[in-house]
């Protein structure tokens, strides 16, 4: 792995909140093993391994009963680890994939077989190397039919820019960590508003999730800074709110969470039963199994 990797952590704390039944983590990540499962040569990191068995693991020690799992850059288009994952899961997992245009109509149908319901389209340029528009416009057409929908990873700031095109594309969007406020800006930044007005169309949904990433303060501060953020979409969109852990949190620099503590943020986000069930179950059932 990169020398200035941070690994997971090895023995994070019980959450002290309990999660309603179904509860589903809808973002977390499997890398490798890596001798079996190689990272991409195209990769912009490399991380350490993060196995299916350490998830299936972690998810029941949480107290969550399914997980969504995203398609992390470092393994490219070859979504081999996901797929292996999903079929391991007894059904408590679905995928979210990162295809090429090349993908075969078979290579689409087998993924969904194994439950795949989503693709990613990653616009974080730190991370992957920019693609041009009518590559997405091919991929979204042809997932289109199957009925999955598209997973979308961006900065703030290349938001607005973005609106026409995410709004052209034939399918329900679903935004990665509220599209990455930056927190610094307070909830009236001109980013943020953007992002609410386009929250209410139905076609989009959000994540919920990372204040590990997007918090200036902290886990000392109980990343207190983000909460507000977190907590006004989970109220204002609640029925198109999704929420998951990030492990093994790729590319975290400051710190490494702990996942028990992130748990116990719903609590702040989702101050009632009735938003945690949306939040954790009916939203992502919706969208990931009824389908």
């Amino acid at each position: 792995m990169d020398p200035d990797w941070l690994p997971f952590h090895p023995n994070p704390s019980k959450p002290t909140i309990n999660l309603p039944k179904g509860a589903v983590d809808a973002h977390c990540h499997v890398f490798g093993p890596a001798n079996k499962f190689p990272f991409a040569p195209e990769r912009k990191y490399t991380p350490c391994d993060a196995s299916k068995e350490k998830l299936f693991k972690l998810r029941d020690f949480l107290g969550f009963e399914k997980n969504v799992i995203v398609q992390a850059s470092c393994h490219g288009t070859n979504n081999d680890a996901l797929e292996d994952t999903l079929l391991s899961s007894n059904d408590l997992a679905r995928g979210v994939a990162v295809v090429s245009p090349q993908v075969t109509k078979a290579e689409l149908n087998r993924l969904d077989e194994a439950g795949v319901r989503a693709v990613r389209f990653n616009f974080v340029k730190r991370l992957v190397d920019n693609t041009p528009r009518e590559i997405f416009q091919k991929i979204a057409k042809t997932i289109a039919d199957l009925g999955w929908h598209i997973v979308v990873y961006l900065e703030a700031q290349d938001l607005e820019e973005l609106i026409p095109f995410l709004k052209s594309l034939p399918t329900d969007i679903v935004f990665d960590h509220m599209a990455r406020p930056d927190v610094s800006k307070g909830l009236d930044s001109m980013e943020f508003n953007l992002f609410q007005k386009l929250m209410e169309n139905n076609k989009f949904w959000c994540k919920t999730s990372c204040p590990e990433r997007l918090s200036r303060e902290g886990p000392e501060q109980n990343y207190s800074d983000i909460l507000p953020f977190m907590r006004l979409l989970v109220e204002n969109y609640s029925d198109r709110v999704l929420w998951g852990t990030d492990w093994p949190h790729p590319n975290m620099k400051s710190h490494m969470p702990d996942d028990g503590q992130l748990v116990n943020i719903l609590d702040e986000i989702a101050p009632t039963e009735e938003l945690k069930v949306k939040l954790l179950v009916e939203n992502p059932t919706r969208l990931y199994w009824d389908h």
